[in-house]
């Protein structure tokens, strides 16, 4: 389930925001000027929305993202933060960000 969920919000994330591959990976370094250019005080989204809308931001201040692939191996223990909240503040805040720049 969380692999169907991880790929559609892609899907829709690259569908309507940007063209990134998986926006919501979990893993993201960004360079200090990156973060210093961006209005961190802008930034809402709480659950993995966050992870886009940040990335979103740094393209629309001009930055390149470039996407490294890992392999992720599915939790052994624990349980996931997954949300109904966390997806539908995606849902509705993927197109909320392109409406608003």
């Amino acid at each position: 389930m969380r692999r169907a969920i991880s790929r559609a919000a892609s899907v829709y994330t690259r569908l309507l925001l940007m063209p990134v591959h998986d926006p919501t990976g979990g893993f993201k370094c960004f360079r200090r000027r990156v973060l210093e250019t961006i209005d961190l005080d802008r930034v809402n989204g709480t659950g993995y929305v966050f992870q886009i809308e940040l990335t979103y931001r740094a393209r629309q201040a001009g930055f390149d993202v470039v996407e490294v692939p890992i392999v992720f191996t599915d939790r052994t223990q624990g349980r996931s933060k997954m949300s109904r909240s966390i997806v539908l503040e995606a849902i509705w805040r993927v197109p909320l960000l392109r409406l608003r720049g």
